[in-house]
């Protein structure tokens, strides 16, 4: 796969990441429909109902993703603050009449007539701010008070998702996005590290003293529940571990090339809503571990990408932002495949391109338009374009 195109101006285009993209857009298609088929006609009285919905997302993201891969990416420094402040307000929207209960959840907004979630917009509009104060700050970001300042961008939608939409999944990717970028923009991040240690040995700590203190849920709230779950999922096998007890039939009974695509049993009404979250179960049943590690491939051939680009990126900004961008979809990758294989305690995170959800894809596709411009803006030195005309001619 040729990994990137050189045009007349010495500029880079990188097909190779739209390619994954593309591939990873049309098998999320396939995976929703063969997940959701059974579901949707049984309870919609339409096999293709969830399959339509992501579809108009799909096409909308589309074009999306094409308008921003055109749009100089330094436009959005300038509007930063305006993006922060939206995306924040966006946050408490749903405390208002416009605001949507789903499955017990009031994480959504309705704008005319479409669901949109918040933690989405959130998503992308702190990767923008953090890049832009990032780029501000240039080299003072070893200063303490930069610091303080970044983490207080970070953690106050955090805490808003957590506490208003009651979204723990969410602050945690939001949390993690900003580890990553303030590590990789900190010249001096040794207290990070230092810090960052000290918390998993406490999260450790307080895991072993969980476990071996506690034995019974029934005191305890849902999170706690899951925790017990995460244990010994069979011992709640009808309760918090169910879901998970399905996802691992799933996955044990797929074998290494799968019962064929369309053929899953556990999708039939035994993996709730089997199109969100637990959608890798269902590849590995159908696919098997040979499709599950292809599409892992993949996803690491998308990381690889975005990679590239923010390390060639022409100015910080760029770099931060398509950084920004790699982490996002990095750590969603692996929490959701850590949840299906029961490595982690179960949280609602979606699979991206993969799972359905419009604004996840629509708000992916926006992300990957300004990765592709930032690709776009990497020029190639003088001598390096002379020598490849040199070589295309012999």
């Amino acid at each position: 796969m040729a990994e990137t195109k050189l045009t007349k101006k010495g500029q880079f285009f990188d097909y190779s990441l739209l390619i994954i993209v593309l591939v990873l857009i049309a098998f999320g298609l396939v995976m929703v429909y063969s997940t959701s088929s059974y579901n949707a006609a049984k309870d919609m009285g339409d096999a293709a109902f969830y399959l339509k919905k992501q579809l108009v997302s799909t096409i909308i993201g589309l074009a999306c993703m094409f308008v921003t891969s055109l749009i100089n990416y330094r436009v959005w420094y300038k509007f930063a603050p305006a993006i922060y402040i939206i995306s924040v307000l966006s946050i408490l929207l749903v405390l208002t009449p416009i605001g949507l209960e789903l499955n017990n959840a009031r994480r959504w907004i309705s704008i005319f007539g479409i669901s949109v979630q918040p933690a989405e917009i959130v998503k992308l509009g702190l990767i923008i701010t953090l890049a832009t104060f990032i780029s501000y700050s240039g080299k003072y970001m070893k200063k303490l008070r930069n610091n303080v300042i970044f983490i207080l961008l970070a953690v106050i939608p955090a805490l808003m998702i957590l506490f208003i939409t009651n979204n723990m999944s969410t602050a945690i990717i939001l949390a993690v996005i900003a580890y990553i970028m303030l590590i990789i923009s900190n010249p001096k991040p040794t207290w990070l590290l230092v810090i960052s240690i000290i918390g998993v040995v406490l999260v450790a700590v307080f895991l072993c003293i969980f476990f071996t203190t506690v034995d019974d849920s029934s005191g305890f709230g849902f999170r706690f529940q899951r925790l017990l779950a995460w244990r010994n999922p069979s011992d709640y096998a009808s309760g918090t571990g169910y879901q998970t007890i399905q996802a691992l039939y799933a996955l044990g009974s797929g074998g290494f090339f799968g019962k064929g695509l369309g053929q899953s049993i556990q999708k039939l009404g035994f993996i709730p809503e089997a199109q969100n979250d637990m959608i890798f179960s269902v590849v590995c049943e159908e696919l098997g571990l040979f499709g599950g590690i292809a599409l892992i491939i993949l996803f690491m051939l998308l990381i690889y990408r975005l990679m590239v680009i923010a390390n060639n990126a022409p100015d910080l900004f760029g770099s931060m932002l398509v950084t920004g961008v790699m982490a996002h979809i990095a750590i969603q990758v692996i929490l959701n495949i850590a949840v299906v294989t029961n490595t982690i305690p179960n949280t609602g995170v979606t699979l991206p391109f993969i799972s359905y959800g419009g604004t996840s894809v629509m708000f992916l596709m926006i992300e990957m338009g300004i990765s592709l411009n930032v690709s776009r803006e990497i020029r190639v030195p003088s001598s390096l374009m002379s020598e490849g005309g040199r070589r295309s001619r012999e």
